[in-house]
């Protein structure tokens, strides 16, 4: 008797709490360059990536960091957008940066070593998204190193 009086509100707390929704885990996003052009004008033209990380589905909203090429002074990235990526997928988002002096012709350096030339990036910052089942945006922080490299036969592009 004394077991069962212990036995049904355990049973019953327990079946309460699973009744809860489950959490998804969230991850901070990872962020790369997909692609890189040169306008005319110097601009760079890029193609960032978004890789959701998380097993929920999230919006994102802004991307507030930096690029910085060959261990140069960086550029700012800035970025307002509504991009609505789901659990472990990506998207891509283009912006535009004026970069430094130094960097173009870093840039310009691998273009005649042809596709054997490469030059090192990396992004770091914040990405505003809310979260799926969530109601206020949040911050995420990013990180990523990379490697940029001309593409064969099409000019001031690079991957």
């Amino acid at each position: 008797m004394r077991l069962l009086r212990w036995i049904i509100p355990t049973l019953l707390c327990l079946g309460l709490i699973a009744c809860g929704p489950p959490r998804k885990s969230v991850f901070p996003p990872s962020l790369s360059v997909q692609q890189l052009q040169v306008r005319p004008d110097g601009r760079w033209h890029l193609a960032v990536r978004i890789q959701n990380n998380s097993y929920a589905g999230m919006d994102f909203s802004a991307i507030e960091g930096e690029l910085q090429v060959a261990q140069l002074v960086p550029v700012r990235l800035h970025a307002r957008f509504d991009l609505d990526i789901p659990a472990l997928a990506g998207d891509v988002l283009e912006l535009d940066v004026l970069p430094t002096p130094e960097m173009s012709a870093a840039l310009r350096a691998i273009d005649a070593k042809g596709s054997a030339g490469s030059l090192a990036y990396s992004v770091s910052g914040t990405a505003t998204a809310t979260p799926e089942k969530e109601d206020k945006p949040r911050d995420f922080p990013f990180h990523g190193n990379d490697w940029l490299s001309p593409v064969p036969g099409i000019a001031d592009t690079y991957r």
